[in-house]
């Protein structure tokens, strides 16, 4: 055994599919899930180790399924929580207190795990994430280290793309603001309500062709629309025309998708440019992250009317949404929770204790992350 290595995992040499978005879960939201009951707690098993003597799992902060379901939502017989938000100690004095019992840690989109973190932890072997992105890990430091990381892989996919096109035809239909022009007895007074727009046969560009990117252009194709994409590189396994410039893209769509990983490269890569080419007549939807695009230029757009409107799930300062989209008609906005579901949790719940108890039994993990040189740039 290699010294310094966690005697409960070995390598693996297991691929995973690179994730096109990051949609960070955010623990700020707390949707009513009444219902859907949270696993039970495993019955008492006199063969099975004390839980004093289950390793540790290392939290820095509170994923949305404990705020949602409770911290019993993860439970295994093979390995025990150590909750740093529980401790009135600095975080620093608290990992430091802990250094030599933490080999794994369970992270979320809103506990950045940052290079600081993980020096102060000299065992630690793992960090496993509830989402699909991983811009709030420090993936060099964990290359560095040798320690490994498993993501959300695709669970996320389908109910992300079901997002997607629910803002794009509340977009461009103006389902919402049909509601509100209801609600509000606008429709005695004022007469008819302004005219939408069809969703079928529209040009649709897709930033970001991975896992949700393509379960995007698949649900889209099916209304009648025409897809195209920008990527890192062109996908020799799509015949979708390929665009290596967004501008570009943007210039020849009349809605575009974001659907890629936030990275150096990506931050706020639709910019002024971008939106200038997508023209009065566009319309954008971001399910990705919310720096991707320069939302100060996007807002002014919007409220000059240089595109047509927005559909957003995610944005540059959250929970702080720009106060000037509240009145337009022509945005429609979510919480970041485009990938919340009954159905998508409980996914999570089987793929977060099967990676760790994988890890804890030595054996290789479900979703691991290949910690390249290449940025996580999806697509």
């Amino acid at each position: 055994m290699c010294a310094g290595r966690s005697p409960y995992i070995k390598p693996t040499t297991t691929s995973c599919q690179q994730s096109d978005a990051n949609p960070r879960v955010s623990t700020r939201f707390t949707p009513n899930f009444a219902g859907l009951k949270p696993t039970t707690m495993a019955p008492e098993n006199p063969s099975l180790p004390s839980e004093n003597d289950l390793p540790y799992v290392l939290i820095l902060k509170p994923p949305p399924s404990f705020v949602i379901f409770g911290e019993h939502f993860f439970n295994s017989t093979k390995f025990r929580f150590l909750k740093a938000y529980e401790s009135p100690l600095p975080l620093a004095h608290f990992l430091l207190a802990h250094a030599q019992s933490v080999q794994a840690i369970l992270s979320s989109g809103g506990a950045p795990v940052t290079a600081d973190t993980i020096r102060l932890m000299p065992l630690l072997r793992l960090v496993v994430t509830t989402s699909q992105g991983l811009n709030h890990i420090d993936l060099s430091e964990c290359r560095r280290r040798g320690i490994v990381v498993a993501s959300a892989g695709t669970i996320y996919s389908a109910d992300c793309a079901d997002s997607v096109v629910a803002l794009l035809i509340d977009v461009l239909r103006k389902v919402s603001a049909a509601d509100r022009f209801v609600k509000q007895g606008l429709w005695s007074s004022q007469g008819e309500f302004p005219l939408g727009s069809k969703l079928g046969g529209k040009r649709v560009g897709i930033v970001g062709l991975g896992s949700i990117g393509s379960e995007v252009a698949k649900r889209l194709e099916a209304f009648g629309c025409s897809i195209s994409y920008n990527s890192r590189k062109k996908k020799p396994f799509f015949s979708y025309p390929f665009y290596p410039n967004v501008r570009e893209l943007a210039a020849n769509c009349d809605a575009l998708i974001i659907c890629c990983a936030l990275t150096d490269e990506t931050h706020h890569l639709i910019n002024k440019e971008v939106l200038s080419a997508l023209g009065k007549d566009g319309v954008i939807i971001n399910i990705a992250r919310g720096p991707i695009i320069d939302e100060k230029e996007l807002v002014r757009c919007l409220v000059e009317g240089e595109i047509r409107g927005a559909g957003l799930d995610v944005f540059e300062h959250e929970p702080d949404v720009p106060n000037e989209l509240f009145a337009l008609d022509n945005v429609v906005m979510s919480p970041h929770n485009a990938v919340f579901t009954w159905e998508s949790f409980e996914d999570l719940r089987k793929l977060v204790v099967g990676n760790l108890e994988a890890f804890f039994s030595n054996e290789p993990l479900l979703t691991p992350v290949v910690l390249d040189d290449q940025p996580h740039f999806s697509g």
